[in-house]
């Protein structure tokens, strides 16, 4: 009876102490890719690839708990889930629709129009930053040069300031490192075959 009553207090104790700890905010993953896909296909309109998007469907791996049999810590467990809820269990969504995030879209849309050639010739890669590169200068001629390294210069521009804006539209500047390598993955993810890309170190055509 005395370590029931002893158990039961150490219960009470840890549920007063859960109960102000903050949650911590994890990165939402999936989420991330799913709002990337929606802005780079925009971006791309026709070019876009037209396989689904991989790994932006696929479910969180169900969480368990290697608990022992004795009440107790049953119990202990059972009060952290509803005290502080698991970050997998949550999905929230990522914002995309401001105003600063629409115009970047629609500035970007209009200038792949521009550098799209340069992506099918090879001329334009898309390097594992996130950003644009001339990965072969050769494969453009000389008079038309300078022209795409100033659309390169643009888009990179926009493409850094639109990671730290999503970021900074869902509360969460931190974000900005992890919200650049999503969108890195999913340019090139959303991107047709033929087009060149960079992964550990090395050049390959998709």
């Amino acid at each position: 009876m005395k370590n029931t009553l002893f158990n039961f207090s150490i219960l009470l104790a840890l549920m007063t102490v859960s109960a102000c700890v903050t949650v911590n905010v994890y990165f939402p993953e999936s989420a991330a890719q799913r709002a990337a896909d929606i802005f780079i296909r925009d971006v791309y309109g026709d070019d876009a690839n037209a396989a689904p998007p991989n790994g932006t469907d696929a479910a969180a791996p169900p969480q368990s708990y290697q608990l022992d049999q004795n009440w107790f810590y049953q119990s202990l467990a059972f009060m952290g889930d509803i005290l502080i809820p698991p970050a997998a269990a949550q999905s929230p969504d990522i914002n995309i629709q401001t105003p600063a995030i629409n115009s970047l879209k629609n500035s970007m849309a209009g200038r792949h129009q521009k550098l799209k050639s340069g992506y099918a010739n090879g001329a334009v890669g898309m390097a594992s930053n996130g950003l644009l590169v001339l990965r072969d200068p050769k494969a453009v001629p000389l008079q038309q040069r300078n022209q795409i390294k100033q659309l390169i210069v643009q888009e990179n521009k926009e493409r850094n300031k639109l990671y730290g804006e999503v970021a900074k539209a869902n509360g969460h500047p931190e974000w900005e490192k992890e919200i650049r390598a999503i969108f890195a993955q999913r340019w090139v993810g959303n991107a047709p075959a033929g087009w060149w890309f960079e992964t550990g170190g090395a050049w390959k055509q998709k």
